[in-house]
């Protein structure tokens, strides 16, 4: 596996979101935080220093938690795709800010939530998981949790991410030679990359990688162009893009 590439999703195209003045009665889900996610403590995320490290500790508890379930059923991997697919889902700002609303009746956003799960077919446990996120008032917390579940499966399976930013996004077999460089350069058993679309590079990419994207190879034109100004002392003037 030297490559793990994200498939587009449009989200406009498979979800109906409905109006918050019509609920519709679902049947009643019952949610058990200690059986279905063991390593979830909820004590954890109060924290009396700041919303922002509760919001923190708070992600990283149902990150772990996920990733606690989906290895002790052998479903890391699958687990992991499954989360990809959340990310874009939620990553349609209406999508996001629907689920956030207090005032749209919870029934009404397990409905769409059921819609979303059969739409991409996401395991039961992460469909469980989601459903606890919205009873738990804590959907807003989707993309951090996100981004913590990426940290701990790249751990557990001793990959290393790299997101590369270009202007266009990267063919396939680019993607794969940029994959094998970084796994030399870390000694990494997989790398997993990530292509971000950069308009502001003019040409050429960016590779970021290492512990939370510490290390950067810069490829782009605009780093160039850059370099040429701070040479010829023309550092003052900005560069149109």
């Amino acid at each position: 596996m030297a490559s793990l590439q994200q498939p587009s999703i449009s989200v406009q195209s498979k979800l109906n979101l409905p109006s918050p003045h019509h609920p519709r009665a679902l049947p009643s889900l019952n949610f058990s935080f200690s059986a279905t996610f063991p390593s979830l403590k909820l004590s954890a995320t109060r924290s009396l220093q700041g919303g922002t490290k509760m919001s923190a500790t708070a992600a990283s508890s149902y990150a772990t938690a996920l990733a606690d379930v989906a290895k002790s059923n052998n479903t890391l991997d699958a687990t992991s795709s499954d989360v990809e697919k959340v990310e874009k889902v939620f990553s349609d700002p209406q999508v996001l800010d629907f689920f956030a609303n207090p005032t749209i009746d919870v029934l009404k956003k397990r409905q769409v939530l059921d819609d979303i799960v059969k739409s991409y077919e996401l395991r039961p446990h992460t469909a469980n998981f989601l459903n606890i996120l919205v009873d738990a008032k804590r959907i807003d917390l989707i993309k951090e949790i996100v981004k913590e579940f990426e940290m701990v499966y790249n751990k557990l399976t001793d990959t290393e991410l790299a997101v590369v930013n270009s202007v266009v996004r990267l063919e396939a077999e680019h993607l794969d030679k940029i994959a094998m460089q970084v796994k030399k350069l870390t000694g990494a058993q997989f790398v997993k990359v990530k292509n971000v679309i950069d308009p502001s590079l003019v040409a050429g990419f960016t590779i970021r990688y290492g512990n939370s994207g510490s290390k950067l190879i810069d490829m782009s034109v605009k780093k160039q162009l850059e370099e040429i100004a701070a040479q010829l002392d023309l550092g003052d003037i900005q560069l149109a893009v």
